[in-house]
């Protein structure tokens, strides 16, 4: 016993090498800057302060139950719990394994079996009790690299994790923001009616004196019309808009509509937020992140599989009682002890280890195709999402202009219709260009804000 433990000693010092190649983290794209040069970037510090920045106190209100209680966050926080567990299964499998076992046993012998036969016992009593232990020396890695390997899938889900948090509060932003716009829209579309009413009111009293035709009358009542049925489809999609944000916050589809329901605006104001580099928001983007642990985790498995081209060596020990009687047990001629070096090496299995070694690298070679990949599509995605973003600022000043100009011309061709200088056509032309460019600002105002959403996923590491 003394030689079996000799050599486990040596074995477990020679303990520290594992096959496999270290992993090293693959060089990121660090572009200097961005192609729109004043890029709102959201620091890690500012995430919260960015929805502040809205100032909705509703929205928060919305995104604060959004992150408690939505049902996919609560499966991405389960999926980390899992790999947490894993994780911790892994790390016990370095340690030596326990068990206790205690048996008591009784046997009635026949003839043949007793010693001498026909004239032995009838009957044999056996009581046992112990403690075994057996142990995998790990001298060529195989349970470190498992190890690491779960170790960086735990941090490839906790990656995932807060991907998701980023993915579905940018998806309740946009959400909101698209009912507020809808809202804005639709108190639009009503003052549009207001304004084609009063047109109405208008040829149809010059119709009275005589001073108009049944003609202009019947097509301006027929663009009041028009303007009262787009009313339907905004509701239609002003209730959607709405069931929409209650799913996402974990509720019924109808239990916000009560809070919603009432006058909703757009932003005015937009939050400011620092400039970062390129290279920084890739480091910060979770998606990126959970690319690279995952091309770790696949790293680490080829030590895994290369492990097996080596002898696995166990080492299991036995310190226990055995006797026929009960009250003998656990005394001095009672005790039992056993110490076992094992070796289990199968030659005959090699073309199949290397399989699973070759196997185990076109895993990581996918892992790092993957993770390039993520890094390109994480740099393309910002840079349209900020073109976007600027673009959208630039058409909404333009749009506000063409607004201030379509209301002037409105007020001119009723001046010069009441004057009998023009036909209601020119009214009728003028109040439709009016009441397009007036929703296209509504619209066009919801397109920055929903840009600044997307941005903010962008920088802050979920691809959409």
């Amino acid at each position: 016993m003394p030689n079996i433990l000799a050599i486990a000693v040596t074995l477990l010092v020679l303990t520290g090498c594992a096959v496999g190649p270290d992993y090293q983290a693959p060089a990121t794209p660090e572009p200097k800057a961005y192609s729109e040069g004043q890029a709102m970037v959201a620091g890690e510090h500012d995430q919260q302060l960015f929805w502040q920045g809205f100032e909705d106190p509703i929205l928060e209100r919305l995104i604060d139950q959004t992150l408690a209680a939505n049902h996919t966050l609560e499966a991405a926080a389960a999926r980390y719990q899992r790999s947490a567990a894993l994780l911790y299964g892994a790390e016990w499998e370095q340690w030596p394994e326990l068990s206790v076992n205690a048996e008591a046993s009784e046997q009635y012998l026949a003839d043949i079996e007793q010693t001498p036969p026909g004239g032995g016992p009838e009957r044999v009593q056996r009581f046992q009790a112990g403690i075994a232990a057996t142990w995998e020396l790990d001298l060529f890695g195989r349970l470190r690299r498992a190890t690491e390997a779960q170790r960086a899938e735990l941090q490839a889900s906790g990656e995932d994790l807060a991907a998701a948090q980023v993915a579905l509060v940018g998806q309740l932003a946009s959400n909101y923001f698209e009912l507020r716009g809808l809202q804005q829209q639709y108190q639009v579309a009503l003052q549009s009616v207001a304004l084609q009413r009063e047109s109405l009111d208008i040829v149809t009293a010059r119709v009275s004196a005589g001073r108009g035709t049944e003609f202009d009358q019947v097509r301006a009542s027929a663009q009041l019309e028009q303007t009262r049925a787009e009313l339907a489809t905004l509701q239609a999609g002003i209730g959607a808009a709405m069931h929409r944000v209650a799913v996402l916050t974990g509720q019924p589809p109808t239990a916000l509509v009560d809070l919603l329901s009432g006058p909703g605006r757009l932003p005015e104001a937009l939050p400011v937020i620092p400039v970062d580099s390129p290279g920084e928001v890739l480091r910060r983007r979770p998606d990126v992140a959970a690319a690279e642990r995952r091309l770790a985790a696949a790293t680490a498995r080829i030590g895994v599989a290369t492990a097996d081209l080596f002898p696995r060596f166990t080492l299991s020990g036995l310190l226990g009682s055995v006797a026929a009687d009960a009250s003998d047990l656990f005394t001095g001629p009672a005790e039992t002890r056993r110490v076992a070096l094992g070796i289990d090496w199968t030659f005959l299995n090699q073309g199949r280890v290397r399989a699973r070694i070759e196997a185990a690298g076109a895993g990581s070679r996918e892992a790092l195709a993957n993770y390039q990949q993520t890094v390109l599509e994480a740099l393309e995605e910002t840079e349209t999402r900020l073109v976007r973003y600027q673009r959208a600022q630039q058409r909404e000043e333009r749009l506000a202009l063409a607004m201030d100009h379509a209301e002037r011309a409105v007020e001119l061709a009723r001046e010069r219709y009441r004057e009998g200088l023009v036909g209601f056509f020119e009214v009728l032309d003028a109040e439709q260009s009016f009441t397009a460019v007036r929703d296209e600002v509504v619209r066009s105002r919801t397109a920055v804000v929903l840009s600044m959403v997307d941005v903010y996923r962008s920088l802050a590491g979920q691809p959409g």
